[in-house]
């Protein structure tokens, strides 16, 4: 394995996944059993085509912002009664910030209405890219036209004091 993959792995919370050719969604994640963790579904993250794939693309981030590195990855699924969910769920549902209830509750609630997948490194990392990869932002009816800032007074022209 990739020291590079596995020291960020290891630090981040977040990566970009892309699955399929699809733009990366960005999703919280922790590095356990030597596999970046995700979960998706109801109530959670949603990465559209990831509980179905079996390869990503993933690229993580550093603390500047910047991306560290990219590479492909093995996707599996972690299914309830697993001998892997048994060791490894508990521990990612401790990690979950924010979340209603315990680990205990949250781990029942994953293996009822979640897929939790595993993204295990495959491969070598990709070399960073020459360009900046800027893209227009995706439409969203999230956007609305903004208003005209509001102002208490307007100057109508420099006064003279004499």
């Amino acid at each position: 394995m990739d020291v590079l993959v596995e020291e960020a792995a290891k630090k981040a919370a977040v990566a970009w996944v892309a699955v399929d050719g699809r733009p990366a969604a960005l999703v919280w994640c922790a590095w356990l059993g030597g596999a970046l963790l995700v979960v998706t579904g109801e109530g959670e993250q949603a990465v559209p085509a990831l509980a179905e794939a079996t390869t990503a693309e993933v690229s993580l981030r550093g603390d500047h912002g910047g991306r560290i590195v990219t590479f492909p990855a093995e996707v599996t699924r972690i299914a309830p009664g697993d001998e892997a969910w048994t060791e490894l769920v508990p521990q990612l549902a401790a990690k979950r910030l924010n979340a209603a209830g315990g680990a205990e509750e949250l781990t029942r609630v994953w293996s009822e209405r979640c897929v939790v997948s595993r993204l295990t490194p495959a491969g070598a990392s990709a070399g960073l890219p020459d360009d900046a990869q800027a893209a227009p932002p995706r439409p969203t009816a999230a956007t609305r036209l903004p208003r005209r800032p509001f102002r208490l007074h307007k100057v109508r022209g420099a006064t003279k004091h004499r």
